[in-house]
Parts: structure tokens; C-alpha cells; sequence
């Protein structure tokens, strides 16, 4: 929040994509060409945006959860869309990374394992789920958040499935995958494993992140993966802009900015380290920095703002970012 008050996380914009147009990418990338998007908050901005998965090559279909189900839950509703045997894999709806998904499948495959997770280093475990792992690559524990954690190996939010775990997830009631699945399967003795991939990773479940993550795509430190064949009118270190944005003559945009489609960036203004969504306006002579412009929404002339969600009408503070 605030940018989650109309959009759903998966769907608020990375360079100017939504966060599930990356994922749907890096699945192509990797060989996936069925996916099920589990949804329930806002739901209905989903289907308008992707529908059939076509226009990725892929076929997309849609399980709604009417009360949330957990992670756990989710993941058994939405497999039930899914008719073949093959190995499944699933995304945490609020992570962007770019580690070596075709990898983690053949890994998966090759050990006929129950659950492969991707695993990362971080500097700081506290905030994350710690997952200890053998020199095997078992994991050995799956620890949730503590001061002191044991271990800067996390929990990166990717698993790949084995079909016959899913029917051990209880259908339609509320279960965490994180909580309950995972840690019970350790205890079971079950065939869990972690990859370790450092590569770029992040969270995006705050506005500093989200902005971070946008302008790090832009700068190529991501994956650009899912800005292939997308049109553009700019694109470089600066920062990128969409089809039908126009900027104006004395405008600066640096810093790994996005430009939405249609958005507008009026004579001498300034963007910095922000993201101005599709439609947005930015006046004549105003400055806007590591700050995010909703959909439509205008910052008018002169305006300075720094840290700062504005929508049409409204602007908040995002400090402490």
C-alpha cells in the first residue's frame, strides 16, 4: 500500500510490465507453455490483460479463489486445471528473479524429487524463511523468520512440484505451503531439495523494492526478457518508455525511469528513479523522484515530489521507503 489500492501486486508494472508478464516470460524461457494464475484479490484485472495466454504463445488459464486459501490452498485450487503428469512449477506472485528456471527443473527431474526450491544468499536472513541444506542439496530444515537466523540461504519463492505432492495438500481450506507443507515434509523424511542460484533476486513487497527492481530491468541488471518484441519508443540505461508516450522537448528522465503507454512528460520536466504508469501526465517544469505515478493520474506544473505516490487527485508519502 498505497499502490496496491486498485492494482494487485502481481499486476503493478516492472519497466513498465506487469509483475506476471516477467514470470510468464521466464516460464517461455524455460520450456513452460501452460500456466494457471491463482488469484483472488482484484482478480478481475487479470483476465482483460492476459486472456488466453496467446498472444505470449502460451495457453493461460484462471483459478479464482473466492476466500484466500493460503499459499498451500492456492496452489492445490489452481492445480486442479492442470491434467497431465508433467513436473509443475510455481511462482510467488510478488518475486522477480532471474536464476536458471530450466535448471531447477532438470534438477528436479533428474533427482525425481518431491519439491525443488530455488534458494538464494542474502545479507540479512531476518526478514526471510531460512532453508539449511546438505551437501546434497537436501534440504534439512525450513525455518521461518528469526532474529538469529542459522543460516543467509533463503527461501527465493520458485518450487517445482512433483504432481503426486499436490493430492497431499488438503482441497479448499486455508494451508501454507512455507508453514505447513514444507516443514512437514522435512520431518517426513520426504525427497526436498534446494538449488542455489545467486543470481538477480528480489522481493517486491515494498514501494522502495518495486522501484528498485523497475529501474534495475531498465538497466539491464535483471532480465529484460520480458520487454522482448514489446514496442517502445526509448529504451536505454536512462531509461525506457512505451508505446505512444510522449516526451516533450527539455525533458529529463534518468535514474531507470519507466514511461507507460500513452503517458506524457511535459517541456522540462524531471523523472527520476520513478515509474510513470500508462496514461499518467507529467506537466510542464515538474520533478518527480524514486517516486510512482499512477494510471492517468497528473502531477501538475512545478509540482517537486520526492518518495511520493500520486493517483489522480491524491498524493502520499512513501517514507520511510
Amino acid at each position: 500500500m498505497p499502490l496496491t489500492s486498485t492494482v494487485p501486486k502481481p499486476m503493478l508494472p516492472i519497466a513498465g510490465l506487469p509483475v506476471t508478464e516477467h514470470q510468464l516470460a521466464m516460464a517461455k524461457r524455460a520450456g513452460i507453455t501452460s500456466l494457471v494464475l491463482a488469484t483472488s484479490y482484484l482478480s478481475e484485472v487479470f483476465i482483460p490483460y492476459f486472456g488466453d495466454g496467446s498472444k505470449w504463445g502460451m495457453k493461460l488459464q484462471y483459478a479464482v479463489e473466492e476466500e484466500p486459501l493460503g499459499t498451500g490452498g492456492a496452489i492445490r485450487n489452481a492445480a486442479q486445471l492442470l491434467t497431465n503428469s508433467e513436473s509443475i512449477v510455481i511462482f510467488n506472485g510478488d518475486v522477480l528473479s532471474s536464476h536458471d528456471l530450466a535448471k531447477q527443473i532438470h534438477m528436479h527431474e533428474e533427482l525425481n524429487a518431491d519439491v525443488t526450491m530455488h534458494l538464494t544468499h542474502v545479507d540479512d536472513a531476518r526478514a526471510f524463511g531460512c532453508v539449511p541444506i546438505d551437501d546434497e542439496g537436501h534440504v534439512t530444515a525450513f525455518l521461518e523468520k528469526m532474529e538469529n537466523p542459522v543460516t543467509n540461504t533463503i527461501n527465493a519463492g520458485c518450487y517445482v512440484f512433483n504432481p503426486r505432492v499436490i493430492n497431499d495438500i488438503p482441497a479448499g481450506k486455508v494451508v501454507s505451503v512455507e508453514r505447513e507443507i514444507f516443514p512437514n515434509m522435512v520431518v517426513n523424511g520426504q525427497a526436498i531439495y534446494g538449488m542455489v542460484d545467486d543470481s538477480y533476486w528480489i522481493d517486491i513487497g515494498t514501494p522502495k523494492a518495486l522501484l528498485q527492481c523497475s529501474a534495475d530491468v531498465v538497466r539491464g541488471k535483471a532480465s529484460q526478457g520480458a520487454l522482448v518484441g514489446v514496442p517502445l519508443v526509448h529504451q536505454s540505461l536512462d531509461y525506457i518508455a512505451h508505446d505512444g508516450a510522449v516526451i516533450e522537448p527539455g525533458a529529463i528522465i534518468t535514474g531507470g525511469s519507466a514511461v507507460g503507454r500513452t503517458a506524457r512528460v511535459g517541456v522540462g520536466a524531471l523523472v527520476d528513479a520513478s515509474i510513470v504508469c500508462d496514461g499518467a501526465t507529467v506537466m510542464r517544469g515538474a520533478k518527480i523522484h524514486n517516486s510512482f505515478v499512477a494510471a492517468h493520474a497528473t502531477v501538475s506544473s512545478e509540482m517537486n515530489l520526492r518518495d511520493s505516490y500520486i493517483s489522480d487527485g491524491e498524493i502520499v508519502s512513501l517514507l520511510p521507503l
